[in-house]
């Protein structure tokens, strides 16, 4: 049955707020480089990869391990949400000034407001108010390790940590490129937030994400952009109280502002994932009809791990998309990538 509204009152949606900081760019790059699953997808060379591990201290690296094994980046995002951060120093200064239940209070990210009160007991020391907030967030890949991490750490320790690593990661890769990297994140923010004003919220979040299709949820009434640079292509969401928290590759164009002869980072990776030939045969696997890593294992004659590794590509380049296990061709996307290629051709 068709629906004929009469009613003048606009359907509701969310507001774009934007954030940048070199400390997110910190916290985003340890979070990447310590993704072992990502990190040979990111927008570097191997040759730029190893060039930035060589620069480490042995104390990074070994604060680096630590953060693998706790998962420690979300600690460092959830608490730089806490205020907004001049520098390395007000950051470090804020750590060592909680209390042991402020920080582990800010540590736990938001789980929802039903959980809200389990959350406040596990800060009193409840051992099942932990099991049950486990329980709950068990579909997630780290968040129920996560819990007990930081229900059970010493919070001096905790606190040594993530003031050690942070200005070791700052050290060692912010500062060599502070001025550059302030500079292409700034021009990225500044260019969003001149298009979100010629854009609906929604239809802005996709074009920026580089497709992620986010609709108003209820009690959510802010989307928070966060700009970066070393976890590119990746998007990364995070949930605050009445908050979405999309951490977005920032543009190739702000990377090279003045030049024509600079493709659009989606393209690049587009046709850097087509340009293989077991990849283009998952791809012809796929639009044939959607199929499981099972499934595809079996067909392409390979390891699990190898089939995994080439869909994980195919999805940073947004050519294929997954659900309820099972994997898909992203039509829109494939066939824009001819359109995209002939646009950046005649720039």
């Amino acid at each position: 049955m068709d629906i004929y509204s009469i009613g003048s009152r606009k359907r509701e949606t969310y507001r774009i707020e934007f954030k940048f900081s070199l400390l997110w760019e910190a916290a985003l790059g340890i979070a990447a480089i310590t993704n072992e699953s990502l990190v040979e997808t990111l927008d570097f060379s191997k040759e730029e990869l190893d060039g930035i591990r060589r620069s480490f201290s042995r104390e990074l690296n070994d604060q680096l391990t630590y953060v693998k094994e706790n998962n420690t980046w979300k600690t460092l995002l959830q608490l730089l949400h806490q205020e907004d951060f001049q520098n390395l120093s007000s950051f470090a200064s804020y750590v060592r000034d909680l209390s042991k239940e402020e920080l582990k209070d800010a540590a736990i990210p938001y789980l929802g407001k039903n959980l809200n009160p389990a959350v406040s007991q596990l800060l009193q020391g409840s051992r099942e108010a932990l099991e049950m907030l486990q329980d709950e967030t068990r579909e997630n890949s780290f968040i129920p390790a996560y819990l007990e991490f930081i229900f059970t750490v010493e919070a001096e320790e905790l606190k040594h940590h993530l003031i050690t690593v942070m200005k070791g990661w700052y050290d060692s890769v912010i500062k060599p490129r502070e001025g550059n990297l302030e500079a292409i994140i700034q021009r990225d923010m500044e260019a969003k937030r001149y298009m979100s004003e010629k854009m609906e919220p929604e239809q802005f979040v996709e074009w920026a994400t580089d497709g992620i299709k986010y609709r108003p949820e209820p009690s959510v009434f802010t989307v928070l952009l966060i700009p970066h640079y070393f976890y590119r292509p990746w998007n990364v969401e995070a949930d605050l109280e009445g908050t979405k928290v999309i951490y977005y590759p920032v543009a190739n164009e702000s990377l090279s502002p003045d030049s024509q002869y600079v493709p659009d980072k989606m393209l690049v990776q587009r046709f850097k994932a087509m340009g293989d030939a077991n990849r283009l045969k998952i791809l012809k696997l796929i639009s044939e009809k959607e199929r499981t890593l099972q499934e595809l294992t079996e067909i392409m004659g390979m390891g699990k791990t190898t089939v995994h590794h080439h869909l994980k590509l195919l999805k940073s380049a947004r050519l294929v998309t997954d659900s309820a296990s099972k994997y898909y061709i992203n039509e829109q996307i494939l066939h824009s990538a001819a359109e995209e290629l002939k646009n950046f051709l005649k720039k």
